[in-house]
């Protein structure tokens, strides 16, 4: 009897625990559900500054209904939407950089990033792996510079997360401008700019500061991972390459010498960089100021990269790839957004202010290499050539000699300037299989339509294919080849004619459907061609 009233009371017991615990959880839905707002948990309110959780699926998908387009973001924006924000990423760094002890007293850091109609999934997930694989302490805050997208909510919804802020701009301003209205607002000791498709890795953030910490005028760079456009598969990069660039301003990832690798202590040691990407990097607010911050006479993308880089080694600091931070980064093929002056017009513009300001007497090699670079307007640089001044830089010679002594200055018989074959705004191409040469609408700063002419008449590209042409073997089309300076490759430009020397043939496009050929020089319009390299003369 005993034994069965027991049980009875112990049946009780549990049904009331039971039922109590469903009322709570009820109760608490209901009140959730009081509290959100466009999809949204709002902040708690009173005292507490304690975020409640973001809804991230009615955040992803209640974007424009382009979102999945690959057109519209440069990227597979369906995978990226269906991925979580907070997704693991393999750990890519040298299994070195794992026994490196951080203290706590590292400086804390303002994250800038700016964005204009980004893909939502990427943006949201640039934000959270900054807050997920950061320590809390060394994130003052998150600002977010919203470059007026056309949907107010793509940045102004980012703000229930814990530690964001959002400017948003009244008209397009760029990214340089952008990141300057960010860096201006922003509080903590270091800032560290990121671009809004990214992924930051696992212990990313502690090397740059403890560098920046030690050398208050280094500019540190992380090792930047490659996420695939398409798949977001996260894929690792070397951790020994370093920033180059050639005389026309185009930077390209180069391998560090084969003296420096033997130099270094070990595989966790900064490399010093001649250039930075400039996608993601961290440096002292201070000093980011005193060097004047960006140059905001830059338009919308392109060149800042330079102008920065330049600045800081000529004007007292250093730049350096931290190797136990990594990045992982979206390469997109292209700019989904539009450049109110076209992409190419708008690199040549800011690159040749860069040059006028910066590369002294040597801003002749640029305009070699970049010929179409010498007819355009860079605006006003009094003030920045004042700066240069008020800072006491070094000549553009000496960061030749100390920082970047692998950029050889080419002598005039080596130096070959790069332009357009034009007639009647038809330029000199490729077909699409690339294999015969053909006329196609010119675009500046499209490389597959540049050409120099060697001293030996061999029409070339910057790939290194040469024109060529035979009236038996080609069946007089003219044909791209690997550059062997033979005699089928050999021509000579004369009175608006470009004359194929071993058959005294000409240049000819009355063909234009099916391709250039060789004909009889004639001097009719199909056969005169303006040479936009041969017009430019080293000063």
């Amino acid at each position: 009897m005993i034994y069965r009233r027991r049980k009875c009371f112990l049946l009780v017991v549990t049904l009331t625990w039971i039922a109590g615990v469903l009322y709570f959880l009820s109760t608490a839905r209901h009140e959730r559900g009081d509290r959100r707002v466009n999809g949204l948990e709002k902040s708690d309110v009173a005292d507490t500054s304690v975020k409640m959780i973001f809804d991230e699926k009615t955040y992803i998908h209640q974007s424009s209904e382009e979102s999945d387009t690959k057109t519209k973001f440069g990227f597979n924006a369906e995978v990226s939407n269906a991925i979580h924000s907070s997704r693991h990423v393999p750990d890519t760094r040298n299994e070195r950089c794992h026994y490196i002890q951080y203290t706590e007293d590292l400086p804390a850091t303002s994250i800038i990033i700016t964005f204009h109609n980004e893909a939502r999934s990427a943006l949201l997930r640039t934000i959270r792996s900054v807050l997920n694989r950061s320590p809390p302490h060394l994130i003052k805050e998150v600002i977010l510079v919203d470059d007026f997208s056309d949907n107010v909510d793509d940045g102004q919804l980012l703000t229930a997360l814990d530690k964001v802020k959002l400017l948003r701009n009244s008209k397009r301003e760029g990214l340089i401008r952008s990141r300057v209205r960010g860096a201006d607002s922003a509080t903590a000791e270091v800032l560290t700019f990121l671009d809004s498709h990214c992924e930051v890795n696992v212990h990313w953030l502690e090397p740059m500061l403890l560098r920046i910490k030690k050398a208050p005028h280094t500019v540190t760079s992380p090792v930047i991972d490659t996420i695939n456009l398409e798949t977001f598969d996260y894929m690792p990069s070397v951790d020994d390459l370093r920033g180059g660039f050639d005389w026309s301003l185009h930077f390209k990832w180069e391998q560090i010498s084969m003296k420096e690798r033997m130099d270094r202590e070990d595989s966790t040691v900064p490399i010093k960089t001649p250039v930075i990407a400039g996608g993601v990097f961290a440096m002292q607010r201070e000093w980011f100021n005193h060097l004047g911050k960006y140059d905001i006479g830059l338009d919308i993308w392109g060149g800042e990269n330079f102008e920065l880089s330049f600045r800081v080694w000529m004007c007292g600091g250093s730049m350096e790839v931290v190797p136990c931070s990594r990045v992982g980064h979206v390469f997109r093929k292209k700019h989904p957004y539009a450049f109110p002056e076209g992409n190419a017009e708008t690199y040549t513009r800011n690159t040749r202010r860069v040059a006028e300001v910066w590369m002294d007497n040597f801003k002749q090699y640029y305009y070699a290499a970049r010929p179409i670079a010498k007819n355009r307007p860079y605006g006003d640089i009094s003030d920045r050539l004042e700066l240069r001044k008020k800072l006491n830089c070094k000549p553009f010679s000496r960061y030749l000699i100390e920082v970047y002594p692998e950029l050889k200055v080419p002598s005039a018989d080596e130096l070959l300037p790069y332009g357009q074959i034009k007639q009647a705004g038809m330029c000199i191409d490729s077909d699409s299989l690339g294999k015969k040469a053909w006329l196609n609408p010119c675009q500046d700063g499209t490389e597959s339509q540049e050409w120099a002419m060697t001293s030996t008449g061999a029409i070339i590209r910057r790939d290194r294919k040469c024109l060529m042409a035979d009236p038996i073997e080609t069946n007089s089309y003219v044909l791209f080849a690997q550059c062997s300076y033979t005699r089928g490759q050999m021509w000579v430009h004369k009175e608006d004619q470009i004359i194929h020397i071993s058959s005294d043939l000409c240049l000819d496009s009355h063909k234009s459907e099916k391709g250039l050929v060789i004909g009889d020089c004639e001097y009719s319009s199909s056969q005169l061609w303006e040479f936009a390299a041969l017009q430019f003369k080293l000063k």
